[in-house]
């Protein structure tokens, strides 16, 4: 009998690259005032195109806008609009945008099904590190984001960034961390194991995260987890298919969001999903779609999404 691994059949649109963090492992951003971002039209455009694939999930991904910014208003506008407009055409939208306030998070839990924020590492000394410049990567905001989050029944994605100059016992105080949060609200879905992978915009000048370890790091995550929170990990940005078996029979159950582009490690390309079910198959594992909001959450979900998105329909698809 084949076990089942998921993942997310899921698009990226980016409102802007533009942040004022400058995080030294980033292959993401652009300077503010660099780039005007995507307009509404383009995002409609590139949704219109996706009619007749399998997409499910809409992953809106942007750059950070300082709260005190007078663009701050329009740059929030733009992403709730993306979001309305994904769920529109029958999209699911999950937002990651960097720490947001109480009131920009109740507006967009009217128009996604789980949000998103990692966590990276608890560790201060990163302060000093790669995080030197980027002012809301500082622990205790991307703490308390996590908590309103379950605070406001919002299912939720977090992780931890992998080899950023954290050590081993962060790896386990970061997890630590996440779980107690969960005891309490009960709101996180998944956390992501993600190795840290050279690319070509950055300025941080460390080596790849040892991609060895992570099967040892998911046995042990997933004993300090609750058994609920599932464990994702990036198939792209772990080459070695024999290390990727690895890390599923240590524990991680999830793929993440699968796309054209890894817009956050966009030198990463994704198998195709063919290639990638024939490797597990082989294995004993059997690949499945999946929803970006977990069934556990479906009752979270404002009326108006779960009625108008047919999610009905969705999980009979699924079969859940």
């Amino acid at each position: 009998m084949k076990r089942d691994i998921t993942y997310s059949p899921a698009y990226t649109l980016v409102p802007t690259y533009e942040c004022f963090n400058r995080c030294s492992y980033c292959n993401f951003r652009i300077d503010p005032g660099k780039n005007q971002g995507m307009s509404r039209e383009q995002a409609e455009e590139k949704l219109s195109k996706l009619k007749k694939s399998e997409v499910w999930e809409i992953l809106i991904l942007s750059g950070e806008v300082h709260p005190n910014s007078p663009e701050r208003k329009s740059w929030f506008a733009k992403i709730y609009d993306f979001c309305a407009l994904a769920l529109g055409k029958g999209y699911l939208p999950h937002t990651n945008v960097g720490p947001l306030t109480r009131r920009e998070m109740e507006q967009l839990k009217q128009v996604n099904v789980s949000m998103g924020l990692m966590l990276e590492q608890v560790t201060p000394f990163l302060a000093q590190g790669v995080h030197l410049y980027a002012p809301s990567k500082e622990i205790q905001l991307r703490k308390e984001q996590l908590e309103l989050a379950g605070e406001l029944k919002i299912p939720f994605t977090t992780g931890l960034l992998l080899g950023i100059g954290e050590s081993q016992d962060d790896w386990w105080v970061t997890l630590e961390t996440i779980a107690k949060i969960q005891q309490k609200w009960g709101h996180i879905q998944e956390v992501i194991l993600q190795p840290y992978s050279p690319g070509e915009g950055e300025s941080f000048s460390n080596s790849a995260f040892e991609i060895n370890l992570m099967p040892e790091l998911i046995e042990k995550a997933s004993k300090i987890l609750p058994p609920e929170i599932t464990i994702q990990i990036p198939p792209n940005l772990i080459d070695d298919p024999q290390i990727l078996l690895k890390c599923l029979e240590a524990g991680a159950r999830d793929l993440g969001g699968i796309g054209p582009i890894d817009e956050v490690n966009p030198t990463y390309p994704h198998r195709c999903l063919s290639a990638l079910s024939t490797l597990l198959e082989c294995a004993g594992w059997r690949l499945l779609p999946r929803l970006p909001v977990y069934p556990q959450y479906y009752d979270w979900l404002p009326e108006h999404l779960s009625s108008s998105l047919q999610i009905n329909n969705r999980k009979k698809s699924l079969k859940l």
